[in-house]
């Protein structure tokens, strides 16, 4: 497979890849003055041509960065990539592109989208629906039948009670506790959270 970005957040995604003995053959990046992850070589910036029958997922942490370069990708993306001590429910469903690393928890009824980030010993109860382009950080709660809109970031050690709705890309801040709906465009701090400021609307 091929990696779409050299950050730190390529190094765990590398990871979940050898853990499902899956080879990476190389990674592409927008700064060509990387060379290698560690082992890995990166080629420069994307080329559609670039063995083209391999899948790419895209290891971007940013949530708009990471949209934007999936729009320009030829390849075709990875199915979910899934680390083995990762807790998935058979009847939970997670979109291609998107990754899940060790110790996550996704239970029954639960729909990830595409390309979303669901970080380490993250919980996602049942019947939640996450959208596309979401990083949940480690550690992050997310209480049974919680919505969570396209592009939202929630913070490491965040916890939404059961049933809330979180807008499209929002920032929920780390550890803050979210008892409310929450609209689109919001940064949330806090216990309980409280917005503190309209985002500027990037999409």
């Amino acid at each position: 497979m091929l990696l779409y970005g050299a950050s730190g957040h390529a190094k765990v995604v590398r990871d979940c890849a050898l853990a499902n003995n899956k080879t990476v053959d190389a990674l592409f990046d927008d700064n060509t003055d990387l060379i290698k992850l560690d082992d890995i070589s990166v080629i420069g910036l994307y080329n559609p041509d670039y063995k083209g029958d391999q899948e790419v997922i895209v290891t971007i942490g940013d949530n708009l960065v990471r949209k934007k370069i999936v729009s320009k990708v030829k390849h075709s993306f990875a199915k979910a990539l899934i680390h083995p001590s990762a807790v998935v429910s058979t009847y939970a469903k997670v979109g291609d592109g998107s990754v899940i690393m060790p110790g996550a928890i996704l239970n029954s009824g639960s729909e990830i989208g595409k390309h979303c980030i669901l970080n380490t010993a993250a919980i996602v109860e049942y019947d939640c629906i996450l959208e596309d382009f979401i990083h949940i950080s480690p550690n992050v709660t997310l209480c049974a039948g919680t919505i969570v809109g396209e592009g939202t970031h929630i913070g490491a050690g965040a916890t939404i009670i059961p049933g809330k709705r979180i807008g499209k890309w929002c920032v929920i801040g780390a550890g803050s506790v979210i008892t409310q709906d929450i609209p689109d465009y919001s940064m949330v701090v806090g216990v309980p959270g409280k917005i503190i400021k309209a985002l500027v609307k990037k999409m």
